[in-house]
């Protein structure tokens, strides 16, 4: 797995709030994907994420995640991941 292009991070940033966005840590990405496993976690959408994230990037304030596919940024609207859902963030 390859990871998100440096300068492209630099550009990328949520679409709802145009707030930028970051790398989530690993230890975050690892607790955010045991919630996802215990079946806690949902999209903006509604749907439940049913797979965990090889990656995740997270807005600056912390408030919202869009999953990485193949070094690929889901920045999707639908598909954020609100963190008020989860615990410990």
């Amino acid at each position: 797995m390859m990871p998100v292009d440096k300068k492209l991070l630099e550009i990328l940033c949520c679409p709802v709030t145009k707030v930028p966005v970051k790398k989530l840590p690993k230890n975050k990405l690892q607790q955010l994907n045991e919630q996802i496993a215990q079946g806690h976690v949902r999209y903006v959408d509604g749907s439940l994420v049913d797979s965990p994230l090889e990656d995740a990037l997270i807005t600056e304030t912390g408030t919202t995640i869009y999953r990485v596919d193949s070094s690929i940024p889901v920045m999707l609207e639908d598909k954020g991941i609100i963190t008020d859902q989860l615990q410990g963030f």
